[in-house]
C-alpha cells in the first residue's frame, strides 16, 4: 500500500518583516483603497510614528509602543485602536460602528471619517505618552 506524504498548505499569512506595502499588496482592490486613506491620515495625526508589521497587520508605534493598527478581513476592515477607554472615550461618534475591546470595523466602501481616525489617533498619543 503506498504512502501518502502529508502536504502542506501554503500560508497566506504575511512575513512578520514584512512592509506595509507588501500587506496591503495583498488584500482585495476595495480594501487596499479605504486602508490606504486610513494609513495616511493616521500618519498625518501621528507624524512622529513608525510603522511596521505586527501580528500580522500593519502596526504604527510611538516611542516603541504600540499605538494603532489596521487590517482587512474577509468581509470588513478594522481599525484597531488598542485602547478601550479611547473608544468609551468616543462612544457618541462610534455609535454607527461595530466596535470591539479596542477595534473599530467598517465596511471598505464606507471608510472611517478622517476627523473621526484623526481624534482617536491624537487620542491615543495622549494615551501612549501618558504611560
Amino acid at each position: 500500500m503506498p504512502t501518502r506524504k502529508a502536504t502542506r498548505k501554503r500560508s497566506t499569512a504575511i512575513d512578520p518583516g514584512a512592509t506595509v506595502d507588501e500587506y496591503l499588496a495583498r488584500v482585495p482592490a476595495d480594501a487596499r483603497a479605504a486602508l490606504a486613506k486610513l494609513r495616511a491620515i493616521i500618519k498625518r495625526a501621528a507624524p512622529q510614528a513608525t510603522e511596521g508589521i505586527s501580528y500580522q497587520v500593519p502596526m504604527f508605534k510611538q516611542n516603541g509602543k504600540p499605538l494603532v493598527s489596521f487590517g482587512a478581513a474577509k468581509a470588513h476592515c478594522a481599525f484597531y485602536c488598542m485602547s478601550p477607554e479611547v473608544l468609551r472615550a468616543h462612544a457618541a461618534e462610534l455609535k454607527d460602528y461595530e466596535t470591539g475591546k479596542g477595534s473599530i470595523r467598517f465596511a471598505a466602501n464606507k471608510p472611517l471619517p478622517a476627523a473621526l481616525v484623526t481624534k482617536l489617533v491624537k487620542a491615543r498619543i495622549a494615551e501612549v505618552e501618558k504611560g
